[in-house]
């Protein structure tokens, strides 16, 4: 048997003229992998059809809609994980989902090869190739764009001379990569970070300033995952489809960031998150009222350095696995409702509650029935500045004495 090769296929120009490019480049027969993360767009058998007719062997499709919402970014989720605190890693949570495919597919067909269609200055490159050789380290990687010369124009040719089954050789402006957590645009007029993205840049977002009137609603919690929206229960994966529609409206969820890739250089950015950046306000809020204050602080740079790892494409590395395990833990008690108005681009939390909240309200309150022992108060805040105090008297001392 000729030797095989796995392409992570999208059904788009690239990767379809990519089938046949490596084929004749290396001599190796093609199976090609389609992984559904929510992208929307054309079914997994339109995609799988288009496969075989471009030349591969195989085609292995996948609805991977649910486990990407459950496993990948309710952990997201439950972490806050908002890289440069700005972008909840919409292209790199979906990256080791894909690369889990990939392998897998590889095992079932034979392949000795991984192939993606990344080119060499972005981050995406690494993600696949390191984690495909952590779940494979057996496999090898090639990439068509950057390792067998398949650049754009090329491929336009390729197509028109092999008369393949791709509907539009038009470039689009932008560099698009979207699923059900989010959207990514990035290139084209976008990359002079003086312009202003115009509104054909977004999709998954209305106008903030459209005028339509607030929606109030209500998310349930259980151990930092949503189960129900207004009562009603909801699956990870409608949990977050209900909520880009509901946040998406309202113009909830766009970020425009120049961000620092892992390869070293600066990029502009344009992010949609309706869905991710509303569930990460009502989490957070909900967790200011269940988790402990020393918890709560140790969580933020436990989070951060979680975020950083996927982002850095280290999804299945021990240290991350490591993080999930204290992350898992702090969601013991993150369980109740959250009440938010969605209105104009914004996310306002209005209301909490929570059986497990550690808000005592009678030692809140300032009026009548306080609980709160305010002769407490004078010691502790004697032995709370004592180091300070004795610290700033030696360094009294010792000048005086110069």
């Amino acid at each position: 048997m000729s030797e095989r090769i796995v392409l992570a296929y999208s059904g788009g120009l690239d990767t379809s003229v990519a089938i046949g490019w490596i084929a004749e480049a290396t001599g190796a027969e093609v199976i090609a992998v389609a992984v559904d993360v929510g992208q929307g767009g054309e079914s997994l058998e339109t995609i799988r059809q288009r496969a075989l007719d471009c030349g591969a062997v195989e085609a292995y499709v996948a609805d991977a809609r649910d486990e990407f919402a459950a496993e990948y970014c309710m952990p997201a989720l439950q972490a806050n994980a908002l890289y440069m605190d700005s972008y909840p890693l919409v292209s790199a949570l979906s990256r080791p989902v894909i690369v889990k495919h990939l392998v897998a597919a590889a095992r079932q067909f034979g392949a000795t090869t991984v192939s993606h269609g990344c080119t060499g200055k972005g981050n995406d490159q690494v993600r696949f190739e390191v984690g495909i050789q952590t779940l494979g380290p057996d496999l090898k990687c090639i990439a068509p764009v950057r390792d067998l010369a398949l650049t754009r124009d090329k491929a336009i040719a390729f197509a028109e001379e092999k008369s393949l089954p791709i509907v539009t050789t038009k470039k689009n402006p932008f560099s698009i990569d979207a699923n059900v957590w989010g959207r990514a645009v990035e290139t084209g007029f976008l990359e002079d970070i003086w312009n202003g993205p115009t509104p054909d840049v977004y999709e998954y977002t209305s106008d903030p300033a459209s005028g339509i009137a607030a929606d109030e609603v209500v998310i349930t919690f259980k151990e930092g995952v949503p189960v129900a929206i207004d009562g009603e229960p909801v699956t990870p994966l409608q949990a977050i489809e209900e909520m880009n529609r509901r946040a998406g409206a309202q113009g909830i969820g766009r970020i425009d960031i120049v961000e620092d890739r892992l390869v070293g250089i600066k990029s502009r950015e344009i992010y949609e998150a309706p869905g991710a950046m509303a569930l990460m306000a009502a989490h957070r809020e909900l967790e200011n009222v269940t988790v402990e204050r020393e918890q709560a602080r140790f969580k933020k740079t436990v989070g951060q350095r979680w975020t950083e790892l996927v982002y850095d494409g280290q999804w299945f590395s021990p240290l991350k696995n490591s993080l999930d395990a204290f992350i898992t833990d702090t969601q013991k008690y993150v369980s109740g409702d959250i009440r938010m108005d969605l209105h104009a681009g914004r996310a306002t939390v209005t209301g909490r509650r929570s059986e497990s909240s550690l808000y005592d309200f009678n030692l809140a309150t300032y009026d009548t029935g306080d609980t709160f022992d305010q002769s407490m108060a004078r010691g502790f805040i004697e032995l709370f500045g004592m180091s300070s105090k004795v610290a700033s008297g030696r360094d009294q001392r010792l000048a005086e004495g110069k």
